[in-house]
């Protein structure tokens, strides 16, 4: 499921790209295949890290010779194992949310990003995460769950005052915000209810064969009702 628009990150080949907070490897993945690239993945979770790796098996491109590059990595967003100017492009989708000091975390992803490098952060959307909460607190009460509902305006504020210039937004998964408020509405830890098992299938549907149908709606549905807001930033300064 990728939440960033490669298009709009404008990744270019032999480029450095950073996705923070990579989790089980959706971008990463992405990323490695979109272009002939420099893919590093970091996250706080070892187990997470060794299935982005899992992900790889059997992946012609890692043979010897490949030009393509992805190295995995356990760190922390508060003070990320990198030299400063060392990615050209930075991707940090849903995992602000996460972290109690994201400030800091917004510092060190400038830090790392080079003079006239691309930031692209995703966090849940406002107003259908607020019907979340509100339906369940089991929802986002969990050991590393939602720490805080993001505000676009507070978001892009607090990473245009880290020395980036804002670009672009959209929105992204409008399908799936009628899934969480169901799931939340009948419980997010029942496994047994059929509307939310058939929703389910419905978007790994989505997910697996991207049908005609469902494009339409989801271009229809994103901008209404997105689970995901997408920011993307230019870092001030010549490019380096």
């Amino acid at each position: 499921m990728q939440t960033i628009d490669f298009n709009k990150l404008g990744l270019e080949d032999g480029e450095y790209v950073l996705d923070l907070g990579c989790g089980e490897g959706r971008h990463v993945h992405a990323l490695y295949h979109h272009k002939v690239c420099n893919v590093v993945g970091i996250d706080l979770a070892f187990d997470d890290v060794k299935k982005t790796w899992k992900g790889f098996e059997h992946c012609p491109d890692l043979e010897p010779g490949s030009k393509r590059r992805c190295t995995l990595a356990v760190g922390n967003a508060l003070s990320l194992p990198f030299a400063d100017n060392s990615f050209d492009k930075v991707v940090c989708s849903e995992v602000m949310e996460h972290i109690p000091n994201y400030r800091q975390a917004l510092e060190e992803v400038a830090r790392v990003l080079k003079p006239g490098g691309t930031f692209a952060v995703s966090v849940p959307r406002y107003w259908p995460e607020w019907i979340c909460w509100a339906l369940s607190d089991d929802y986002h009460n969990e050991p590393g769950g939602h720490v805080r509902i993001f505000r676009t305006s507070r978001l892009k504020k607090d990473v245009e005052a880290t020395g980036t210039t804002f670009k672009h937004r959209h929105w992204a998964h409008g399908l799936h915000s009628p899934y969480w408020w169901l799931r939340c509405a009948v419980g997010v830890k029942k496994t047994d209810s059929k509307i939310v098992n058939f929703y389910h299938r419905l978007l790994v549907w989505e997910i697996t064969d991207n049908p005609f149908v469902t494009r339409i709606l989801e271009a229809i549905a994103a901008p209404l009702m997105g689970k995901s807001v997408v920011l993307y930033f230019d870092k001030q300064g010549a490019p380096s």
